[in-house]
């Protein structure tokens, strides 16, 4: 029951991460044309990183990977 609460409480702060990531781009437009490359591999690493956490089972390191891809990949959508 408690690994149930906790995946639970990582899907929705992983659900925070659309918003957060909506306003950061409003904020730092200026910022997202000239890293533009930058956040492509902020992802990429990111999505590896966690993959890997996955396979090695550290669920904390999981979930705060795939958070900031999230964030950094809506703020490339703006």
């Amino acid at each position: 029951m408690e690994e149930a609460i906790k995946f639970v409480i990582a899907i929705i702060v992983l659900a925070l991460g659309i918003p957060i990531g909506g306003y950061l781009a409003k904020q730092t437009k200026e910022e997202l044309r000239q890293g533009r490359l930058w956040f492509k591999l902020i992802i990429i690493l990111s999505l590896i990183g966690a993959v890997l956490a996955l396979i090695l089972g550290n669920d904390a390191l999981l979930f705060a990977l795939l958070f900031i891809a999230i964030v950094t990949s809506r703020s490339l959508k703006r």
